[in-house]
């Protein structure tokens, strides 16, 4: 009998964009530990970057998925239906805000960049909770990741905070929701850490300064030190765990 902690798991992830991504680093760990995968890449000109770290991980499922693009998330969940007929694992590491609003201060963000940052950082993954309820029958987990921005108002993360905050909201609704159906929903929050979505904050160099100093040990998170809370959380080890934040910043949740 296999000790690997996902042996015969399979688990959604959405948002690989390249090696540097944090749900590559979480997707590497599910590996390790046994994990089936079903990977998902945003368009086209992502398929590069991503289908190869995909066959890297032996994905036994390689999709397109455009959350604003109706239809994509469904067909995601349908092809799962398809290949597996169950479902045991969610990884939601997507979030998107226009840069004209993301750089400007929160008074001036248009309707329209507030709407696309609640619905594709925090609306896609009450989506993804729906599709995933029939697929989990044997019970699951699900995890998104946020960032202490949604808590107080640190550095220029601007309306990213407010969606933030939303998407750690439906985490307890949705913990509480799906309780009933052996479902496990957690958030993950790490420190800044230099990924191709973060290069759209403004000023993040100055973010990564502030929380080396001001983290307990001197140190900045890295995605191998996130990917090994996301085994946690989407293994039977967190089995008791549900509706949390979970803080991976090295301390600057207390200090900074």
């Amino acid at each position: 009998m296999s000790s690997a902690l996902m042996q015969g798991k399979k688990v959604l992830i959405v948002g690989i964009a390249n090696d540097n991504s944090i749900a590559y680093g979480t997707a590497r760990k599910l590996k390790e530990q046994g994990a089936e995968l079903c990977i998902t890449y945003l368009n086209e000109k992502s398929r590069r970057f991503v289908e190869p770290l995909a066959q890297e991980l032996g994905a036994e499922l390689i999709l397109p998925m455009d959350i604003t693009v109706a239809g994509e998330l469904e067909n995601v969940f349908n092809r799962i239906q398809e290949k597996w007929g169950v479902l045991h694992g969610v990884v939601h590491s997507i979030a998107f805000c226009p840069l004209a609003d993301l750089h400007a201060p929160v008074s001036e963000c248009s309707r329209e960049g507030f709407s696309m940052a609640m619905d594709v950082s925090c609306y896609s993954f009450i989506e993804m909770a729906r599709l995933s309820k029939p697929l989990m029958i044997e019970g699951g987990s699900m995890i998104n990741y946020s960032y202490l921005g949604s808590a107080i108002a640190t550095g220029d993360y601007n309306i990213m905070g407010v969606a933030k905050a939303g998407l750690e909201a439906a985490t307890r609704y949705l913990a509480r929701d799906l309780g009933k159906n052996n479902i496990r929903v957690n958030c993950i929050s790490p420190g800044p850490i230099q990924t191709r979505a973060a290069s759209g904050i403004k000023n993040f160099s100055a973010m990564l300064e502030h929380d080396a100093e001001m983290s307990c040990d001197g140190k900045l998170p890295t995605i191998d030190e996130v990917g090994d809370a996301s085994l946690y959380f989407l293994s039977d080890l967190s089995r008791g765990v549900t509706g949390t934040i979970h803080y991976v910043d090295h301390g600057v949740c207390i200090t900074g």
